[in-house]
């Protein structure tokens, strides 16, 4: 059988319909070497920027994620990271891949918390629960996030300036890495992102949880880790 040169039947249909996030991506700048379409390396970046991609403050990346997701896990597992995504929430975000044995470069820092900020978190959290089961969207203000930290004021044995200063450190540090989101036409209000859900696993949930408690029982810091020492040397 003879086929024609220019006879595009005799290529498989696969073959004639290349996939948009490996279609050549040359001439997006001098010297580019990348396969990448231009919208699927924006959605990488964003995720190696991070901390997250939120499907409602990246509207256009958020479809590109969902569509090259494969390609996009491929190029992260190149660099020992593992992408983590919520399609019910919109929000996906990338880990330090577990490696096991393995020894790898660490391109990922994680976040030193203090024991405010361990507070801060676990409250954050048992916020978006509460607004999700009642359909709300989840909102504090600082007074709110000062008064509930308040409680832990006398257990952090510090002066009440000195403490307040550290809550407002802890909610920048919060607000930095997009947990807390600013409300429009608000100085002090914050929506909690659902990115928090992913943060936690059920493990560590319950193992702040019975921190909490246990502080509300009036327990200080320093009782607290006498404690876990002597529950660790008992094992």
């Amino acid at each position: 059988m003879n086929w024609s040169e220019n006879d595009e039947t005799a290529m498989p249909a696969e073959a004639q319909a290349p996939d948009p996030a490996q279609e050549s991506a040359a001439h997006l700048f001098m010297g580019d070497s990348g396969e990448l379409a231009l919208d699927t390396r924006r959605a990488l970046v964003q995720l190696l920027a991070g901390p997250s991609l939120d499907g409602r403050r990246h509207p256009k990346l958020w479809p590109i994620l969902v569509r090259d997701e494969a390609v996009i896990r491929r190029r992260l597992a190149e660099l020992f990271l593992e992408l983590v995504i919520d399609r019910d929430v919109q929000v996906a975000f990338t880990r330090q891949a577990d490696t096991g044995d393995l020894e790898v470069p660490l391109l990922l820092r994680r976040a030193q918390l203090t024991f405010i900020d361990s507070i801060l978190l676990l409250h954050l959290r048992q916020r978006l629960t509460q607004a999700d089961s009642q359909g709300d969207r989840a909102v504090v203000s600082t007074d709110e996030i000062t008064e509930f930290l308040s409680l832990y004021e006398r257990a952090a044995n510090t002066d009440r300036a000195g403490f307040v200063k550290r809550v407002h450190a802890s909610i920048e540090k919060i607000k930095k890495h997009s947990i807390l989101q600013k409300i429009r036409s608000s100085e002090d209000r914050f929506e909690i992102s659902p990115t928090l859900k992913l943060l936690f696993s059920a493990e560590e949930i319950q193992a702040l949880t019975h921190l909490y408690q246990r502080m509300a029982a009036g327990e200080t810091p320093a009782q607290l880790v006498q404690t876990d020492a002597d529950e660790e040397a008992d094992q």
